[in-house]
């Protein structure tokens, strides 16, 4: 049996046999694989030369599931979409910038020292708040930095998918330095250009140079979650980039912030949830000052 095994690998012997199992020519797409991946974010048909056909009966869909995924043809995601529901996947390790307080709890119980705390410039959840938790956030002041939000951004950032780009997104806020405040004006020094304007300080966004947790080398990294579980902030996020992940070098494993940054619109009902618990504290925290100091006046 497994001399007849290894013998229809060779072209000529294994034609013969009947059930043209081996060496027969692979059609990997045909009509079906089409139709089916058309519609795929994916799976683009004009971008690739080869989707495998891997339909199964529509009434009983577990008979013939498939064992093994043709990389790059056919990407995981497309084929088991219920391993991609947020929570549901440890892939890459992600750090959302907005609600990190620096705490270094991911940083303490990391078992293999991969996390690293960097400085970056950022717009905290507060600051950037709108509507009911707006005005909780910090004020401008001379020698600390303000933001303005560069446009169409946004847009961008909710197009893009995170499971496949494997890049840093693009920085939403240009920064600067606040150089001088007077009655409702700011004057203010472009990081990017080093050049002075002056501007209404409600177009500005409160900024800060604060530590966050980002500096990831990926290489000792063995995806076990516990930064996400000891994270009480909100902040840290295993997320569903599973590829991407490969370099030549070590330093190569070594990503920086500005890579492992998950943007909030990602967790969206998660960061708004802890928007609203850190609004409620700042509220809270002023009106007892205000008591205090009404207390204080009267006395």
């Amino acid at each position: 049996m497994t001399l007849k095994t290894a013998l229809r690998t060779f072209p000529i012997i294994g034609k013969r046999f009947s059930n043209g199992y081996h060496n027969k020519k692979a059609v990997m797409l045909d009509t079906d694989s089409m139709n089916r991946v058309k519609g795929s974010k994916m799976n683009k048909v004009g971008k690739q030369e080869y989707s495998a056909d891997r339909e199964s009966s529509t009434l009983v869909p577990t008979i013939w599931r498939p064992v093994t995924i043709m990389y790059p043809y056919e990407r995981l995601e497309d084929m088991e979409p219920w391993l991609f529901v947020p929570g549901n996947y440890n892939g890459r390790i992600g750090v959302i910038w907005e609600t990190c307080t620096a705490c270094k709890l991911c940083v303490k119980i990391c078992p293999n020292d991969c996390l690293h705390m960097t400085t970056e410039l950022r717009v905290d959840v507060l600051d950037g708040a709108e509507g009911e938790n707006s005005g909780y956030g910090g004020e401008l002041e001379v020698g600390g930095y303000a933001a303005v939000e560069i446009e169409g951004i946004v847009d961008e950032h909710l197009e893009r998918d995170p499971i496949t780009a494997h890049d840093a997104p693009a920085d939403e806020f240009r920064f600067a330095e606040v150089i001088d405040l007077t009655g409702d004006s700011a004057t203010v020094r472009w990081n990017d250009s080093g050049i002075e304007e002056v501007m209404e300080q409600s177009d500005l966004l409160v900024a800060d140079d604060q530590i966050v947790s980002g500096r990831i080398d990926m290489g000792r990294c063995m995806f076990c979650g516990l930064c996400m579980e000891a994270c009480s902030f909100t902040s840290f996020f295993m997320t569903n980039e599973y590829d991407g992940m490969s370099g030549f070098t070590r330093q190569d494993l070594w990503f920086d912030a500005s890579r492992t940054r998950v943007l909030a619109n990602e967790h969206q009902e998660a960061v708004d949830a802890e928007l609203a618990h850190r609004a409620k504290r700042e509220k809270e925290k002023r009106e007892k000052a205000a008591a205090r100091a009404a207390k204080k006046a009267e006395a």
